[in-house]
């Protein structure tokens, strides 16, 4: 895999980048939940994760009841098509159109995956990169590149997926590896996390401790569906099962309650299941708070 990018003298991403929002809940902002999310009564949730490309240029009904939604809630922004690890040229225009969109709704938080989606075309699918030393060096270029133009720090978030490609080192070391030579944070999918670790075989609480915690600025959670014993499908299209709740409520103790995005891409239950959901991250991040609260007192 030979990278695209030269190396230009690289300015540090802003500090402003990162999400103001530190201890909240969120959803993400799907066509078919706007009219809930904009009949919701305030303080269900704290803030609302789009997908620019499914957003940029939208005018009409849809346009405005985005803008009415970004006047009462902030936004964050999570990429599905820049294709990181690709090894076709990064789409500068549409990081540009990305930029763009940012600044016209104040998004402090953007994200993307540790993955690739693109060769000649688009292929509609998440496909996991080799975790070589090469692949380091050529994704860390891209996100740093992509961090020049977007004028603001970037998050990479741990991806799921069910065929290894070639491995030098295993997924926590590519990852760490990434994030430094990038400088760029994580978004930790917790549900990502256990899904590999079943689908791999290894011990999820293992990976979480060896994550630099320095880097984890947000979180993500999904529901899943258990085809096998030794395979887990990242559905996003059910409930968030008991074990990644647990893995969550480590992950808090370990890099604090950062901003968490309730995943749900179809399938959509009736609203109150939702903000139930939403309410069992407001409990885990209270009682994470209030260990760390009594760990200071005592």
């Amino acid at each position: 895999m030979q990278t695209n990018i030269s190396s230009p003298i690289h300015m540090a991403p802003p500090e402003a980048s990162r999400p103001p929002f530190q201890a909240s809940v969120g959803l993400g902002l799907r066509r078919a939940l706007l009219n809930m999310l904009s009949d919701a009564p305030f303080g269900d949730f704290d803030f609302l994760e789009v997908a620019p490309e499914n957003w940029i240029g939208i005018g009409g009904a849809h346009g405005e009841a985005l803008q009415s939604l970004a006047e009462r809630y902030p936004l964050s922004c999570h990429g599905l098509s820049l294709s990181l690890g690709g090894s076709t040229p990064l789409d500068k225009a549409f990081l540009g159109q990305v930029r763009g969109f940012l600044d016209r709704f104040n998004v402090p938080f953007y994200s993307e995956h540790l993955s690739y989606c693109s060769d000649d075309g688009h292929l509609y699918d998440l496909l996991p990169l080799p975790f070589t030393e090469e692949a380091v060096h050529h994704v860390a270029a891209r996100i740093r590149c992509a961090q020049d133009i977007l004028g603001r720090r970037l998050a990479v978030e741990n991806v799921s997926y069910y065929a290894a490609a070639h491995q030098d080192m295993d997924e926590l070391a590519f990852t760490n590896a990434v994030l430094r030579e990038a400088d760029c944070d994580l978004l930790l999918d917790v549900n990502n996390v256990y899904v590999n670790s079943v689908n791999h075989g290894f011990d999820p609480k293992a990976f979480l401790a060896g994550v630099e915690p320095n880097r984890v600025i947000a979180m993500h959670v999904a529901g899943h569906y258990d085809e096998a014993d030794d395979l887990i499908i990242d559905s996003h299209g059910a409930s968030v099962k008991p074990v990644v709740w647990s893995l969550l409520a480590q992950a808090y103790e370990l890099f604090g309650t950062k901003p968490t995005l309730l995943e749900r891409d179809f399938n959509f239950p009736p609203y109150n299941a939702l903000v139930a959901e939403l309410d069992i991250i407001r409990r885990l991040q209270c009682e994470a708070n209030a260990m760390v609260r009594v760990a200071v007192d005592g």
